[in-house]
């Protein structure tokens, strides 16, 4: 079983200058986000709740959890409001499923809209985008219909399997790049109920 106050595996140097936190003022805006986000659209949407504290997935139908899986795994540099590339943590905020890949090296992975245009803000409030970097970010993202998965801020995140790796680590450690893991069996249960566009917020 999991400890309570869970380990990251190989965590970075805490001196590393791309583990710095997001700056106050991004801070504040994703807690007022997170809390509209985790009111349901209506009482019969289907989303999908990520807790970083408790290391829990859960499945809510509106206002009533249908499915949770506990413990899961989240990235070795922890969650924040302000991802950078390399950084290796999970993003908060609120996200949409934009696709799915059943032949993953995970087993499967459920990929997010990461980095949403409120995280290419809150990068340029703090200076991690510069303004030819926001809008190149939204010129790219009005082309193709989905973020730049190449920016300072990185991606590719999403929730995933263990696939091939070891299940006492996922057990015992948050192990992954930024993404969420789940087991296998949970990924194949918790892609049978969600679909594009299902909403998943992560706090």
């Amino acid at each position: 079983m999991k400890p309570l106050s869970r380990r990251r595996f190989g965590l970075l140097a805490l001196s590393s200058p791309l583990l710095l936190l997001a700056t106050p003022a991004s801070a504040s805006q994703m807690d007022s986000l997170l809390a509209r986000a985790i009111v349901p659209r209506h009482d019969s949407e289907r989303w999908v709740l990520v807790e970083d504290q408790e290391s829990s997935l859960s499945l809510y139908r509106g206002k009533r959890r249908v499915e949770r899986f506990a413990p899961v795994s989240l990235g070795r540099g922890g969650a924040k409001p302000q991802r950078q590339r390399g950084d290796r943590a999970t993003p908060l905020g609120e996200f949409r499923v934009n696709r799915f890949n059943r032949h993953s090296k995970f087993h499967i992975f459920i990929g997010l809209d990461y980095p949403t245009p409120t995280h290419a803000r809150m990068a340029l409030e703090a200076g991690v985008y510069s303004q030819q970097d926001f809008d190149d970010y939204f010129s790219y993202y009005r082309r193709h219909g989905y973020p730049p998965q190449d920016t300072v801020l990185g991606g590719f995140i999403g929730i995933h399997g263990v696939g091939e790796g070891d299940p006492e680590i996922h057990q015992r450690f948050h192990w992954t790049n930024g993404c969420v893991a789940v087991t296998n069996a949970q990924i194949e249960r918790l892609s049978s109920l969600i679909d594009i566009g299902t909403r998943v917020v992560i706090r």
